[in-house]
């Protein structure tokens, strides 16, 4: 079973499947996730590479990671890319994913691109309101990307918010189930398990 999650930035989409996939079974579990599949290119320099406009689907190779999910739903193994935020660029080594029974894919933009989501058995959003977005997106790039607040801040006003829009939101009605994550991470992991289990069973 393949299932995609898709949400705005800071909506909690790596929170929330995480939690999915140790209600599922770890060991049953594999999560794919787009960060992995930002385009490598090396020709640019890091300042060219940083002005990369990576909330748009063009930033991704939606090519790989689309053939990767075939592989995976096929029952072959693949070599996942590892990116790094840092330099923004592919890092050499690769981590082998082998198929599992449950396989969860998540990113701002898997919705966005027809044959991967085609390629999705049932499809969930994670819905959360516009400040609390910038707020949990602050967090994270501050503490574990090596950005600056103001940085994060003028990202989403002249980026971010336009391509959630366009990209993002605009995908919502694809989903067959939208999930608010608005306050408490158990809130939203008790709505979406409970409607896991009515879709298992």
């Amino acid at each position: 079973m393949i299932i995609g999650f898709c949400g705005g930035t800071g909506a909690g989409k790596s929170t929330l499947v995480e939690r999915v996939a140790q209600f599922l079974g770890k060991e049953k579990t594999l999560i794919l996730a787009q960060d992995h599949y930002y385009k490598h290119l090396p020709h640019l320099t890091f300042d060219e590479r940083a002005q990369i406009n990576f909330d748009h689907p063009d930033a991704l190779d939606f090519d790989l990671m689309t053939a990767d999910l075939e592989k995976l739903k096929q029952g072959i193994s693949i070599e996942c890319p590892v990116y790094s935020f840092a330099e923004h660029l592919r890092m050499e080594e690769t981590v082998v994913y082998t198929p599992k029974k449950f396989i969860l894919v998540e990113g701002i933009l898997v919705f966005a691109h027809t044959p991967l989501r085609s390629l999705f058995d049932y499809k969930v959003y994670i819905e959360a309101e516009k400040e609390i977005r910038v707020k949990r997106r602050v967090t994270r790039d501050v503490s574990f990307r090596g950005r600056f607040e103001e940085e994060v801040r003028q990202r989403f006003k002249t980026t971010l918010h336009s391509m959630h829009n366009r990209f993002v939101a605009s995908n919502k009605e694809k989903a067959d189930i939208v999930i608010t994550n608005n306050g408490a991470i158990k809130n939203a992991e008790a709505a979406v398990t409970q409607w896991l289990k009515n879709v298992i069973e």
